[in-house]
């Protein structure tokens, strides 16, 4: 038992103190360099305890940057040193992060498809749907069947594009990557996209990495004790780069199976060859994640991203978050299909959106092609589904220091929601979205199997 109960956050709060956190902390920093013993990560989080206590007197409250710094040395100093060079990159790149957060940078982000986001712009300029207010005009002209067929359109028309893409590479494709954050819509776009390319006569042999996800009792866990299946390293990235080396190569392989009711994975499950005129397709929330695929050749690889790119300013002039929309999508799906509460997804999005930024959006320039799967008429929809959730939450992390970055997100999007005119009956308007819609691969009743 510790004798430290308290610890002051970087914005001053003073909030519980939880040696779980440090434990995982360091783990994490032992998993991106190969580690997989919890056991170490926990002795060496006592002794950072042990330290804290030695060197302070009782009453003394620690920061998260004193914690730190001590992490840091009993890294170094217990031989842990490229854990510890884990760990002070990391701590280095959250800093960073902050700064560049403070300053207004003068140059756009590289991370961002710009061409793509000015087609997007221009297209909701066109169809009246730029703003909040003006989805707002066209729902009260009773318009809501049409704005579902015009985005169902333009959205079928960008992946009929892709397909086109690799298909005019298929002579030397053997690798098709469907990548995207969570709850961009990777799933139904990639059966479309299936659907379109056998039309075009190509053979698609699909390999699920999910497989390769390593016994869920070597996984880091986040902040709240969750274990992480968003980052990479919950794969067997070494192995998936053998696998699609020797397929690539026409050996055969035995893939693994990974058995998520148990958390373990059984090696060596199923046999798998790809033919000379077949081409592998995985679907991947890393599929852009350099690491996964470094040993094939980008003349090989075909990489498709997707993210709602929704062109639109709500009632503040603010153009609406892609993050809000996944964030809405996420909490509908698992609500839905894993009775998963809402409230539990937006209590650790920001851990989501973490990953996001180390590992999915610095890979974003490498797409070969972008997907927009944003969804104007998506906005009344999660209104009628969410508001009163948001708006409950809003009440109850007000004055919550544990819960600043869920507060944040619930005023947002509760503002968001609000401005957005109800449907007067949501049941029947909803029966106006087509099975084959992205959006009901969150709201049920789609067309395909999940």
């Amino acid at each position: 038992m510790t004798a430290i109960a308290q610890v002051v956050k970087r914005t001053g709060a003073v909030v519980p103190f939880n040696k779980e956190r440090i434990t995982n902390a360091i783990y994490r920093a032992a998993v991106a360099v190969g580690g997989r013993d919890r056991t170490i990560a926990e002795s060496l989080a006592a002794q950072v305890v042990a330290e804290l206590e030695a060197h302070n007197p009782p009453s003394h409250i620690p920061t998260v940057e004193e914690i730190q710094d001590v992490v840091e040395r009993v890294l170094v100093h217990t031989g842990h040193a490229r854990t510890a060079k884990a760990y002070i990159l990391y701590r280095d790149e959250r800093a960073r992060a902050r700064q560049e957060r403070a300053q207004l940078s003068a140059l756009p982000s590289t991370n961002i498809p710009w061409h793509k986001v000015w087609e997007v712009l221009d297209w909701a300029v066109a169809h009246d749907l730029h703003t909040v207010e003006r989805l707002n005009v066209r729902l009260a002209r009773g318009e809501f069947v049409e704005i579902v067929r015009e985005t169902d359109r333009a959205y079928n028309e960008d992946i009929t594009t892709a397909s086109e893409m690799i298909r005019a590479r298929r002579a030397g494709l053997k690798l098709v990557m469907v990548a995207g954050p969570s709850s961009s819509g990777k799933t139904t776009t990639t059966i479309k996209l299936t659907h379109l390319l056998t039309r075009m006569g190509m053979k698609l042999v699909p390999l699920t990495v999910d497989n390769y996800f390593f016994d869920l009792e070597l996984h880091p866990k986040d902040e709240h004790g969750d274990y992480d299946f968003e980052t990479p390293q919950a794969l067997d990235l070494p192995l998936i780069n053998e696998h699609l080396r020797r397929l690539i190569a026409g050996e055969e392989v035995h893939i693994p199976f990974y058995d998520f009711r148990t958390g373990k994975r059984h090696n060596d499950r199923t046999p798998m060859r790809v033919g000379a005129d077949e081409v592998i397709l995985i679907d991947s929330l890393h599929g852009l994640y350099a690491d996964m695929t470094q040993g094939v050749e980008n003349a090989l690889k075909f990489r498709l991203y997707l993210e709602p790119l929704l062109q639109m300013k709500d009632g503040e002039g603010h153009y609406v978050r892609w993050t809000d929309l996944r964030l809405m999508r996420r909490m509908v799906r698992d609500a839905q299909y894993r009775a998963y509460n809402p409230q539990r997804t937006l209590e650790h999005w920001h851990y989501v959106r973490t990953s996001e930024k180390r590992n999915i959006l610095p890979y974003v320039s490498t797409a070969d092609y972008v997907v927009n799967t944003g969804l104007p008429y998506e906005l009344p929809v999660m209104r009628a589904r969410l508001l009163d959730h948001f708006e409950r939450w809003v009440d109850e992390y007000r004055d919550d220091p544990l819960r600043t970055d869920a507060f944040a997100r619930a005023v947002r999007v509760a503002r968001l929601l609000w401005a957005v005119t109800p449907m007067a009956d949501p049941s029947a308007d909803e029966s106006a979205i087509p099975p084959d819609s992205l959006l009901r691969e969150f709201i049920g009743g789609s067309c395909y199997t999940y």
